[in-house]
C-alpha cells in the first residue's frame, strides 16, 4: 500500500491527497497500529545498535507547520535515545556559511549503530534558496548531482537513507499557523517569515516537486506522506520505517563462547 508513496519519475506533487487516509478505516486503528510499531521499532533500533556495523540516516521535510517535530516525537517514542539523534538544520552561519553547503550535513549523519534524524535537510539548499532567489539557477540544478552522489557515498559505507516529504495543502498550514498565533503554548514557533514563505506557496511546490523528482533514487528513495491527518501521517512513516529495518535485519552479535556455562558467583 505504502508503495505508491514512492517518488518515481512520473511524479507530480498535485496528485498527492493531502487528506488520504491510506486505507486505514479509523484514528482509532491507526494509533493502534502505530503503538505496535513503534515497539516492534524499539526491538529494531537495539539490534541496529548492538550490531553496530550500519547506520540509518531519517530526512524529514516539510513546509512550516508540515509536522516534522510531531513526527519525530509520535514515532520515535519509546526508542533508547543513546543510539538516536536528531539535527535540526538552520539558516548556516559562521564557520558553516563559510564551508561548502554539504560539509555541515556530512558532520551530522548517523555513527553506525546510531538512527540520524534530520529536521530539515540539505534539501534547503535547493529549495529554500531558489524559492527566494539566494543562488543562480546554474548552481540549485547542479547541486541536485551532487545530493545524489552524496547519498551514493553514505549508502556505499553503509548508511541506509529514506527521505520523507510530509505534505500539507494550504488550507492546513494556514489553520496550524493560525493555532499557532493564537495558543500561548505554540507562540513561540511562529514567525513572521512563515507568512512570506507561504505567499510563495507555488514556487515551493514547483521547486520541491523538481527536487524529490530529481533525487528519488534506487538507493536513497523519497516518499511523500499525506499529512493532513496527523494519525495517518505517523502511522505511514513508521510503517515505512520497520519495513526497511526488517529488510536490514540487524543481527544481535554472538555471545562471547567464554561465558558457556559460566556461573556468576
Amino acid at each position: 500500500m505504502l508503495d505508491k508513496l514512492r517518488v518515481d519519475p512520473s511524479f507530480r506533487l498535485s496528485a498527492i491527497d493531502t487528506r488520504d487516509k491510506l486505507g486505514i478505516e479509523t484514528k482509532e486503528h491507526a494509533v493502534e497500529r502505530l503503538a505496535a510499531l513503534n515497539a516492534r521499532l524499539a526491538v529494531l533500533q537495539a539490534r541496529l545498535a548492538a550490531e553496530s556495523e550500519r547506520a540509518l540516516l531519517v530526512v524529514l521535510q516539510a513546509m512550516d507547520a508540515g509536522g516534522k517535530d510531531g513526527t519525530i516525537r509520535s514515532v520515535f517514542t519509546g526508542l533508547n535515545p543513546q543510539g538516536v539523534r536528531v539535527t535540526s538544520f538552520k539558516a548556516p552561519a559562521g564557520r558553516e556559511a563559510a564551508m561548502d553547503y554539504l560539509w555541515r550535513v556530512h558532520d551530522a549523519c548517523p555513527a553506525a549503530g546510531e538512527i540520524g534524524i534530520f529536521n530539515r535537510s540539505h534539501y534547503e539548499d535547493v529549495v529554500v534558496t531558489r524559492v527566494r532567489n539566494l543562488i543562480p539557477e546554474g548552481t540549485w540544478r547542479r547541486r541536485f548531482r551532487h545530493i545524489r552522489e552524496f547519498e551514493r557515498m553514505l549508502v556505499d559505507e553503509g548508511t541506509t537513507v529514506v527521505k520523507f516529504f510530509l505534505h500539507i495543502s494550504s488550507d492546513e498550514q494556514r489553520q496550524r499557523l493560525q493555532e499557532r498565533v493564537e495558543d500561548p503554548v505554540k507562540g513561540w514557533k511562529f514567525r513572521m517569515g512563515d507568512l512570506e514563505d507561504r505567499a510563495r506557496w507555488p514556487a515551493f511546490m514547483e521547486a520541491y516537486e523538481d527536487a524529490l523528482r530529481e533525487t528519488s533514487t534506487a538507493w536513497a528513495p523519497w516518499y511523500v506522506v499525506p499529512a493532513d491527518r496527523n494519525w495517518v501521517r505517523n502511522f505511514a512513516v513508521a510503517e515505512v520505517l520497520v519495513a526497511l529495518l526488517e529488510r536490514l535485519d540487524p543481527q544481535l552479535p554472538s555471545p562471547d563462547p567464554a561465558i558457556r556455562g559460566l556461573t556468576v558467583e
